[in-house]
């Protein structure tokens, strides 16, 4: 067994390039933190999420802070700022997204019991407070990590490439697109 050498992981890269991208929309709303921000745009670009949106307080490519987490993938994802995410969210339920919430709620269900049906949206809320109370309405389903430890969640970061990679497994199984 060898490693791969950077030059083989390009080019494997650049032949799955079109290939990769799946049906997945995520949402940013209110993620206070640019390091949270860069390091979501780097697991995105690694899920093969076809779009993020930013909306709220989050912030906005270019910025050293995001660059310096997502290490590329602030120029590769491509995103869209949209300071109203309510609106946002409406719109990509009347054009057939599943609208998810990445939070925990009276409803939410365990993430590995979540099948996604594409295209899907995948919405995550700021680190302290969550996603906003208004936009619960427009959500199909919520879905947590269970966690076992004394901390009620994780890093935003971290839980997203958690479901990222969750919800990617079920499409690639399902072979939707």
């Amino acid at each position: 067994m060898r490693k791969l050498t950077h030059d083989e992981l390009v080019s494997r890269q650049q032949r799955n390039k079109d290939a990769s991208k799946i049906p997945f929309f995520v949402v940013l709303n209110n993620i206070r933190s640019l390091y949270n921000v860069g390091s979501i745009l780097r697991t995105a670009d690694g899920v093969g999420v076809e779009k993020i949106w930013l909306c709220g307080i989050t912030g906005i490519p270019p910025d050293p802070k995001i660059s310096k987490t997502a290490l590329g993938a602030d120029k590769t994802v491509p995103w869209e700022y949209r300071e109203n995410v309510r609106g946002l969210l409406e719109e990509l339920k009347f054009i057939g997204y599943q609208i998810v919430l990445l939070e925990q709620t009276e409803r939410s269900i365990p993430y590995e019991e979540f099948v996604p049906r594409p295209p899907v949206c995948l919405v995550l809320g700021n680190e302290i407070s969550g996603v906003v109370e208004d936009i619960l309405p427009s959500c199909d389903v919520a879905v947590e990590i269970e966690m076992a430890g004394l901390k009620n969640s994780l890093n935003v970061s971290v839980a997203f490439g958690i479901v990222a990679y969750h919800i990617r497994n079920c499409l690639k199984v399902k072979s939707f697109w």
